[in-house]
This record gives structure tokens, C-alpha cells and sequence, in this order.
């Protein structure tokens, strides 16, 4: 009983720290200089914008390794940012092994993509 209770408790735990884990991208920051004519005269303004990269910073060989071995857990899709997914996989044991091999193989082939973006790192 207190196993369990305990499992479930370290499971919350990651799940509530999961979701908070939004800006976890790598941000491009970008500095233009604009003219603004005003009137007569000519004023000099610097503008920052912020734009999200292509990559996600996410390792297709890590997301590989997690789905071998903790992949029946759903670790894997909780690395590539599918929480409600990972949580679904984890209670039925990775779709009683279906889901795990067809992970397994989505990610071999690269079509199982991290969710904000695309692996900085290929196999």
C-alpha cells in the first residue's frame, strides 16, 4: 500500500512539473535599427523582436533510447513533450505493447516529432 501511494505521489509530482515546462525552446533574439521620420526630423530606434527556433533541442537518440527502454512507461512521449499521451501510455503499459513498438518505429523513421518543434539532432 505504501509502495503504491508512493508511486503515485512521485508521478503527480512529475506530471504537475511537466506542465509547466512551456518555454522550454531555444528563442532566437533579433535587434534591427528603425529610422521614425517625425515631422522634420529623423529619430533612431533600436527594435527587439523574439522568434521561437526551428529545432526543439530535444536528441532523436535520446527519444531512441528512452522508447527502448522506458518506452512501455511512456517516458519517451513525456520527453517529446505529449504529456496527456505519456499519461495514457503509462496507464495501459504502452498500449499492452502496441503502442510501444509503433513509437519505437515512428521514431526510428523520424516521423514522431518533438511537439514545439523539430530534433536538433537526427540518428
Amino acid at each position: 500500500m505504501k509502495k503504491s501511494l508512493t508511486i503515485y505521489a512521485f508521478l503527480v509530482a512529475f506530471l504537475a512539473f511537466s506542465f509547466n515546462a512551456e518555454a522550454s525552446f531555444p528563442v532566437k533574439k533579433k535587434t534591427k535599427t528603425v529610422e521614425v521620420v517625425k515631422g522634420d526630423k529623423v529619430e533612431k530606434s533600436e527594435v527587439t523582436t523574439f522568434s521561437s527556433a526551428a529545432s526543439s533541442g530535444k536528441s532523436q537518440t535520446t527519444a531512441l533510447l528512452l522508447s527502448i527502454f522506458l518506452g512501455g512507461l511512456g517516458i519517451d512521449r513525456f520527453y517529446l513533450g505529449y504529456t496527456l499521451l505519456g499519461v495514457l501510455k503509462l496507464i495501459t503499459l504502452g498500449g499492452f505493447g502496441i503502442w510501444y513498438i509503433i513509437d519505437l518505429i515512428m521514431i526510428i523513421t523520424g516521423d514522431l516529432q518533438p511537439k514545439n518543434g523539430s530534433y536538433s539532432e537526427t540518428l
